[in-house]
């Protein structure tokens, strides 16, 4: 079963998210047998690279609040990533352009590192004093303690079109999914799960979706099956 998951590293939603769905996978009686793809989704996806403000500047501009109103928020998100066993920075954090990040998650993921690329992003953004935004050597720090090559992700980081159209492409498959916003789980293109829901929904719905999977419906040959190898062997063609 494959597990899509649209997201975006500025999304502290898609954070929780992240560390609730794997609680529930983690439980999952099938795991083993479960693909987890992550999938690209930006927030704000015409910022430029240089345009970087401070969260709670963000959030009351965007929503029309106080930022002592966004204070708040922030500290009951910090709350709940603490439930999650989740470091949460509640203040002095800052907002900007995620487009290189997910650039660079194409290149993990090409390497298979772009489920420990993504972890290290969101805990750099969400629990960590030094930005990752307008910074290339610190996606670049990141990248390497991911997996990746150092040099290789300068020059993916140097070419703004490296992945990029790989970059729209998720964007636009998630507007055709229906997703207006992320964390977005798309479970085997059948069963779609938005937002950071509680651990037992996302047991509920890996439960539901591998119970639904179509069955394989044997072929028989005229004759009856033919040769083939399994767990005790192959046959041996009798003379």
């Amino acid at each position: 079963m494959r597990v899509e998951i649209w997201s975006d590293i500025a999304c502290p939603w898609c954070y929780v998210g992240k560390a609730r769905f794997e609680k529930a996978l983690a439980a999952f009686p099938h795991r083993d047998e479960v693909e987890v793809v992550h999938r690209s989704f930006e927030l704000d996806p015409g910022r430029a690279k240089d345009d970087i403000q401070p969260v709670l500047a963000l959030l009351a501009g965007k929503y029309g609040m106080s930022e002592a109103q966004a204070q708040a928020g922030e500290d009951d998100l910090g709350t709940q990533a603490a439930a999650e066993g989740l470091d949460y920075r509640t203040r002095d954090r800052d907002h900007g352009s995620t487009f290189d990040m997910h650039r660079l998650l194409h290149l993990a993921g090409e390497r298979g590192r772009r489920d420990e690329l993504i972890g290290l992003l969101y805990r750099a953004n969400f629990a960590e004093e030094r930005s990752v935004f307008g910074d290339d050597e610190r996606l670049v720090e990141l990248a390497v303690a991911a997996g990746l090559d150092a040099a290789e992700a300068r020059r993916v980081l140097a070419d703004p079109s490296a992945y990029a159209d790989a970059v729209r492409a998720d964007e636009r498959e998630a507007a055709e999914l229906g997703a207006r916003g992320v964390p977005f789980f798309v479970l085997d293109r059948a069963y779609g799960v938005s937002g950071a829901q509680p651990a037992e929904v996302f047991a509920q719905a890996l439960s539901q979706a591998w119970g639904d999977r179509p069955r394989l419906t044997p072929v028989q040959g005229v004759a009856g099956d033919a040769e083939a190898c399994g767990p005790d062997g192959c046959a041996v063609p009798q003379g």
